[in-house]
């Protein structure tokens, strides 16, 4: 009755939103029939430009308050010197940054939007598999949902994982954040983070509404933890260390050249981790011998020839290894009985 009550209330969201903007599940196991474009320079574009303007916001209050505390006149003072240390924070600008990139209705952001309905200047940029062909035959308001598969730096993953990067991404930094200021360790603070996280894809986001635990999803929301973190902060990613994206110079924000060149804005957090076919998600049952089984028939043959050298084992060493991220933890719900390519693909499963 609970799942029932959920799709119920998924159908009459559908009703109300354009369907091309409903975007909580994808599939990356029906390979796009053309090769798509990279679209990361682009993406990488836009996010810039968008923390420009946001800092843009953000420093033009600060002049206004500052030209009114050069006066002797300045009658609201207190409240301004307030203001004033607030716009210098690291909490100012990542919501401005917020603001402009993962706000919007809850699942839906800004940039979420951005990536599904621009024109890139290379084509094709998206796809989206055919309801036919789609591993969510079985669940329409599934398939109603889903994203198209876009490639960011040689990455395919659904556009949704925009908006995790961008909204849910925020949600994890506000939420470690809080802890922090409660005395919380930063490694407390953000397991609490992840772990609200896999709640999320166990419930709202995921398993109660749509029968699907994506364990890309976390990966994309964590990723997005770090980004913020990362605005005022350097940020630890692998062996890079990826330089804080702003800096505060005179009392005003600026971007930081070393902090926003194309090789570590957005580059460093884009993985395999994020493709759903090789980081795969966990399948109530019913929906997962539903997916194996259109897997096989429809994509194993398409995945042998786009990699023709490629062995089982290749295939599981591969997402073995997305289980974790540079060793650290991001929510990964591991099974057994993932649809895997290795094991749909190259034997029994």
């Amino acid at each position: 009755m609970t799942r029932l009550l959920a799709t119920f209330s998924l159908v009459v969201l559908l009703l109300g939103h354009p369907i091309r903007w409903m975007c909580f599940e994808t599939d990356q196991y029906n390979l796009p029939p053309t090769p798509l474009a990279d679209i990361g320079p682009e993406v990488y574009e836009h996010t810039r430009d968008n923390i420009s303007k946001a800092i843009e916001k953000v420093n033009a209050e600060i002049r206004s308050k500052r030209e009114c505390l050069d006066k002797p006149s300045c009658k609201t003072a207190s409240n301004y010197r307030k203001r004033l240390a607030y716009l210098r924070t690291e909490a100012a600008v990542s919501r401005a940054v917020f603001d402009r990139l993962g706000s919007g209705m809850i699942a839906f952001a800004k940039a979420g939007d951005w990536i599904n309905s621009h024109k890139f200047r290379s084509q094709p940029a998206r796809y989206k598999t055919s309801y036919r062909d789609s591993i969510f035959v079985t669940i329409p308001t599934d398939y109603l949902t889903i994203s198209p598969t876009v490639n960011i730096y040689g990455t395919h993953l659904g556009t949704d994982k925009i908006a995790h990067f961008f909204q849910q991404g925020y949600q994890y930094y506000r939420l470690a954040g809080r802890q922090i200021a409660k005395g919380s360790s930063i490694e407390a603070a953000e397991a609490k983070a992840v772990s609200w996280g896999r709640m999320t894809e166990n419930t709202y986001y995921g398993t109660l509404v749509g029968g699907v635990f994506s364990n890309a999803d976390l990966f994309a929301n964590l990723i997005g933890m770090r980004f913020y973190e990362g605005l005022t902060k350097r940020v630890k990613v692998g062996s890079l260390v990826r330089p804080e994206t702003l800096i505060l110079e005179n009392g005003l924000w600026k971007l930081n050249a070393a902090g926003t060149s194309e090789e570590v804005l957005l580059r460093p957090f884009i993985s395999d981790h994020l493709n759903e076919a090789l980081n795969p998600s966990r399948f109530i049952p019913g929906l997962r011998s539903s997916v194996r089984g259109i897997v096989r028939k429809k994509s194993c043959s398409q995945w042998r020839a786009a990699y023709p050298t490629r062995s089982r084992e290749d295939f599981q060493s591969l997402t073995d290894s997305l289980a974790r991220w540079n060793g650290e933890d991001y929510g990964h719900k591991p099974s057994k009985k993932l649809v895997t390519i290795a094991n749909t693909c190259y034997g029994s499963g």
